[in-house]
């Protein structure tokens, strides 16, 4: 969601831009050719047709709907667009802690990194999931998923974390694609 409110952030952006762009250059041909009337928009037509409109005017009703439907979807994606921190063991009443996912990752793939024939890893975490994507030139998946996945257990074991994510390790080795 937070990429979501990204683009529609920089959507309106680029449309006020746009508008206030499209303004100066209208007001600057206007400045300096009077005579010949608007460049790109026929402003006299537009303040002719918005004169003759009410409050009470269909037209004016459907845009101010159009745009209060539009203001409250932006508000519930805003809305639902938070960070998704990882919670820990409050320490002390009235304190709490929290981490987020990519501290999390990063925790947990320098410990897997460490360990003894593994060439990398990339680790990908949030407050329910683990996983783990480790590549080893030397051992079989069969020899050294065991033990990464101990070693994640005890890195998650040794963390306050409220609640123990679910943890998923794979292991790319060219010994098992023989």
């Amino acid at each position: 969601m937070r990429v979501l409110v990204r683009v529609l952030t920089c959507l309106l952006g680029l449309a006020l831009v746009a508008g206030g762009a499209l303004l100066a250059v209208e007001v600057a041909w206007t400045w300096a050719r009077p005579v010949d009337g608007p460049l790109l928009v026929p402003w006299p037509t537009v303040r002719d047709r918005v004169a003759d409109m009410t409050w009470q005017s269909t037209d004016v009703r459907v845009v101010a709907g159009v745009l209060a439907g539009a203001g409250l979807v932006l508000l519930l994606v805003s809305m639902t667009a938070r960070r998704k921190d990882v919670a820990l063991l409050d320490p002390a009443p009235g304190i709490t802690v929290r981490t987020s996912p990519r501290s999390l990752a990063r925790i947990v793939g320098v410990r897997v990194r460490a360990e003894d024939n593994v060439t990398g890893a990339s680790v990908t975490a949030t407050a329910r999931k683990v996983r783990v994507r480790a590549t080893s030139g030397l051992e079989s998946e069969q020899e050294l998923r065991p033990r990464l996945l101990e070693v994640v257990r005890d890195t998650l074991a040794d963390l306050p974390l409220g609640n123990q994510p679910k943890i998923t390790v794979v292991v790319d080795s060219p010994r098992d694609r023989s």
